[in-house]
């Protein structure tokens, strides 16, 4: 059996209309969820493959996660040197998911934030769109637990990325999406270096750059039940910073190239 084959564990056609999906699941210190949560993706699609990524958290989450992959050959996992961030795991995991094949990526935290009995939607919008972001501002989205303080935070960040990028997404920050691989190949993901909201913000921003048609679909959040948030005032200052940025580029971008067309059209004018 080849690896490719491997990996994707007793069906490699993968998930029906799609092809072959992975589903990337960063850890650090989630000892008392990554065993869960990889049953319920398993339990809810189990056309899919799981790949754990986990950066060598200290609470032996790794160990569990080879104890899972030991049992079920669609679970792989990618030890990583130490806690590197959000963004970095996915990166990782793209990769990985390209070096084999794979036809198209989940991320999904850990935590039970995002849940799996929700992701057979996700994927059949998926059929139809190039990105798929599964959006707690959508009519039919919702948020559960969430303290008043961070529903304001995420609502801010949001609302300053339309206006700043100029980007048609509600949830932009949202962590819980599907690319195509050509999607991931076309926005070059190994030279993103963010990481928390702005990661998400930046893969969303290239993608939509691009033409590719981008999707929200309604879901329901629920603030996590065990272990700690990694959400810090770092990473909200960072997607801040960045995505102002990256609004002044597009800005001067666009002013660019409307006066480098209007100049081609003035001398088009004159023999």
């Amino acid at each position: 059996m080849s690896e490719a084959n491997a990996a994707a564990g007793s069906n490699p056609e993968g998930y029906p209309g799609i092809g072959r999906v992975l589903v990337v699941i960063p850890t650090y210190n989630e000892a008392d969820n990554v065993r869960r949560i990889t049953e319920r993706v398993r339990r809810t699609v189990p056309d899919v493959d799981v790949l754990i990524a986990d950066d060598n958290s200290p609470d032996g989450t790794g160990r569990i996660a080879d104890e899972i992959a030991a049992d079920d050959d669609h679970v792989k996992v990618l030890h990583r040197p130490g806690k590197q961030g959000l963004g970095a795991a996915y990166v990782a995991g793209f990769g990985w998911a390209r070096d084999r094949g794979y036809d198209a990526v989940v991320e999904m935290d850990a935590d039970g934030s995002h849940a799996p009995e929700e992701l057979p939607r996700l994927l059949d919008a998926a059929r139809g769109a190039d990105v798929v972001i599964g959006s707690r501002y959508v009519p039919g989205g919702k948020l559960v637990n969430w303290p008043v303080h961070r529903l304001l935070l995420s609502r801010g960040a949001n609302l300053y990325t339309r206006l700043a990028l100029g980007m048609p997404v509600s949830d932009a920050t949202g962590g819980y999406r599907i690319y195509r691989m050509p999607v991931l190949e076309k926005i070059d993901f190994a030279s993103v270096s963010s990481q928390g909201y702005s990661f998400q913000v930046e893969l969303s921003w290239r993608a939509h750059r691009e033409g590719f048609r981008i999707v929200e679909v309604p879901i329901t959040f629920t603030e996590r039940a065990e272990g700690a948030s990694k959400m810090s005032s770092a990473i909200v200052r960072e997607a801040l910073l960045r995505v102002t940025v990256w609004g002044i580029k597009g800005r001067r971008d666009s002013v660019v190239r409307a006066l480098r067309g209007r100049t081609q059209t003035e001398a088009a004018r004159w023999p």
